[in-house]
Order: structure tokens, then sequence, then C-alpha cells
């Protein structure tokens, strides 16, 4: 395997690790600078330059791309991806996991545990959302901010509201988050290789410090996975587009909350925390996948005139509930089924004799005119109704009333 390591540092720690790991197992690797490429773009032909030379076949690219060059290191990852590549990470989902707001947006619409978030602009929006979230104390985020820098704890609500509109007045965007008060300053970073967790660690503050971050002197201790966590994590990774990430997650009442997705999580803490060869992990899943190369599937499949691919939805009710595939007549309109979500389970590319089930979402590929007629009218979702919580007095008395 001849394989190319985005990196602007090739004397840190990480992209030390990985060069060696992969020449120990004899691949041809090369730590390129993401800044010195040329992007060339001609019809049936994108191409890459490097340091003003045409850049040779490589079959895989390990991105490393910091946080200050996030636009033009996606671009080239992005360039690879079109020249059929194959990419630890895609370049969609080092952009998405880079801005705070858009990873807890695409994480929200699945079922995965997040702290409860929100988003403002308005000086008059500022308190109602503060409440939403749970009232003070409260967290505040930059939407872009690495190993701790731009999270703040807000003790009040006039603490925080000062804080927002500062940020706000300085042209900068905010996430107000509910503080996570039973993680007690601790937090679990999990480390995902393709669709397993290799490692994990949990990381715990250290003093007054609320922030567990190793950057800011928290203390770190490997730890066994909970398969909770760890499915959590891997369908974090997968949702956003990565193979390779670092999930951080917070260790809630209701389970695990995930604060962050890291696209290119640091080897030194983790490595050195659980004594485990993990740049040797993410070398031999390469190898192992370099053959299936990114492919943007609605790209590609729609190109077909006529042919598109949709999501359809089994409501209860339906006249498939209880037939196969086969039986649904889906076939015989030249559609096909690629995959069938369950509730929080994939089952890709299933059998024709798998019965569907109500509420069933099938992903499809086919005639568009079939499938429109399979696709319900768009009507607006209801809402459902915001449950507050009860202050503990009245919880306790509300309690005492149900047992009587």
């Amino acid at each position: 395997m001849k394989l190319a390591i985005l990196s602007c540092s090739p004397k840190c720690y990480s992209t030390r690790r990985l060069l060696e790991a992969a020449q120990h197992r004899g691949a041809e690797a090369k730590v390129l600078n993401t800044l010195k490429f040329a992007i060339d773009l001609e019809q049936g032909e994108p191409d890459l330059y490097y340091r003003s030379k045409h850049l040779g076949d490589y079959d895989a690219v390990l991105p490393r791309i910091g946080a200050s060059i996030t636009y033009f290191g996606t671009a080239v990852v992005r360039q690879f991806e079109q020249m059929d590549t194959f990419s630890a990470c895609s370049s969609a989902g080092i952009s998405n996991s880079r801005d705070k707001l858009r990873s807890l947006q695409i994480l929200s619409r699945h079922q995965i545990g997040i702290p409860q978030t929100t988003f403002v602009r308005d000086r008059k929006d500022i308190l109602p959302a503060i409440e939403r979230v749970g009232g003070a104390p409260v967290i505040i985020k930059l939407l872009e901010g690495t190993q701790g820098v731009g999270v703040i704890l807000a003790e009040s609500v006039k603490v925080a509201e000062a804080i927002i509109e500062t940020l706000h007045s300085t042209k900068q965007n905010v996430l107000v988050q509910r503080f996570v008060s039973e993680s007690k300053g601790r937090d679990i970073r999990a480390f995902v290789v393709g669709d397993r967790v290799v490692a994990s660690m949990r990381r715990v503050a250290v003093g007054t410090e609320f922030r567990s971050n190793v950057h800011r002197g928290g203390v770190t201790e490997s730890i066994e996975l909970d398969p909770v966590y760890a499915e959590t994590a891997v369908r974090a990774a997968q949702i956003m587009g990565l193979r390779v990430a670092g999930v951080d997650m917070l260790e809630g009442n209701d389970g695990p909350q995930v604060m962050e997705i890291n696209s290119s999580p640091g080897l030194e803490g983790i490595e050195s925390c659980t004594k485990l060869d993990i740049a040797g992990a993410i070398i031999d899943y390469m190898i192992a996948q370099v053959d299936f190369p990114e492919v943007d599937v609605r790209q590609r499949l729609t190109v077909s005139r006529g042919y598109g691919v949709t999501e359809i939805h089994i409501r209860d009710g339906s006249e498939v509930v209880g037939k196969t595939i086969d039986e649904s007549g889906l076939p015989e309109q030249d559609i096909n089924v690629l995959t069938l979500y369950r509730g929080t389970t994939v089952i890709p590319n299933p059998r024709l004799k798998r019965t569907l089930e109500p509420n069933d979402r099938l992903l499809c590929f086919g005639k568009l005119e079939s499938m429109r007629s399979m696709v319900p009218e768009k009507v607006r979702k209801r809402r459902r109704p915001k449950i507050k919580q009860l202050p503990a007095s009245a919880q306790q008395i509300q309690d005492e009333i149900s047992h009587q």
C-alpha cells in the first residue's frame, strides 16, 4: 500500500507514530504537507500537484487536518476522493465534525444521546434559551474551539447572559448547553477505528477545573468501555462520515451524551494511557479497506435519467406490513432496497424474504415515477410536547401523591 499522511506537523507524536506503524507493516508511506498541494480541475480528470510537481498515485490518504486549515484541507481530501483514493475520513465528515453546531444538528435526528443544546442570536432569546436547557449553571461554547479552549461554565443566569452578549458583540457564534452535573468533571474518550472502539480512557478534571481535557491538566485512566458507550461512539463516528475518530462522551444519568467528535484525534495521550498500539490499528484497518474508496452514493446513482434515491417510510397500517420485500412488489417496480432501518438497527442489503414491519424505513434506489406513489405527501410533523422537569420539592410531592 502506498499511503499519504496529510499533516502540517511531521514531527508531532501522532504523525511520527502513524508513519512508523505504516513502515513497520511494509507500506510505502510519506508525510505530505497539506498546504503544499495545488488542486487542478479539468473535464474528467481531477488532479493534484504537490510542491509544483505532479502527484504520483496513492492507494490511501490519512488526513490530519488542523482546525486552522479546515477549508483548504478538506478541499484537498475531497480531491483525493474524486480521484478514487481511499480516505480514512471523508471530507464532509471532517467539515461536519469541525463545526460543533453542525455536528450536533446531524446527531440530533438519530437516536444518539447529546447534551440539550440551543443556538441563538437575538438578545431577547438568550434568557428563554437558558431556561430551556435547564437553567444555570450552563456551558457556553464557541462553535470552533479545540482542547477545551472556548468552553465556559457560567454559574448563574446573569453571568451567562453577560458572557453570551459579550461574545455576540465580538461577532462570535456560541452554543448554550446543559451542564451535565452528574458527569462531575469527567468524560470518556473513545477511539473509533472502522466499526469498533480500539481504545478508551476516562479523563478527569483536576481541582476546580470543570474541563477534563489533558491540555487543561486533566488526568487519564484506561477503562473497559461499556458496550452501550462503545456502540454509541461507533454509530456517532459513522453518522458523521469518519472511519477514524475520537468520540468524547459524558456519563449522563440517561447514558452516554456525545459532546464532540474529533476527526484528527491525538494519539499521544491515549496510547500513553492505554499502552495500546492505536497507530498500528489505524494502519491495519486502512490496509484492509484500501480497495473500498469513498463513494457519494446519491451523486453516482442519480446520474441515470429517471432514477434516484429516496427513503420510503412503512407506516402502521400500510398494505405492505407483514409482507416480505419480494411480496411487496418493489422488485417488480424496478425498486431496489439498499438498506433497511428498524429502530436503531441497520440492515444493509436486506434479503428479499425479509418481512416488513411498521415504522421500517427503506433506503431505495429505483425509478422515481414508481417510488413517487409510495412516498406519502409531506405533512407537517407534530412536535412532541415538551415536558418540563418539576423542581425537586415539587417532584417529591408528586411522587408521594402517586404512591397514595
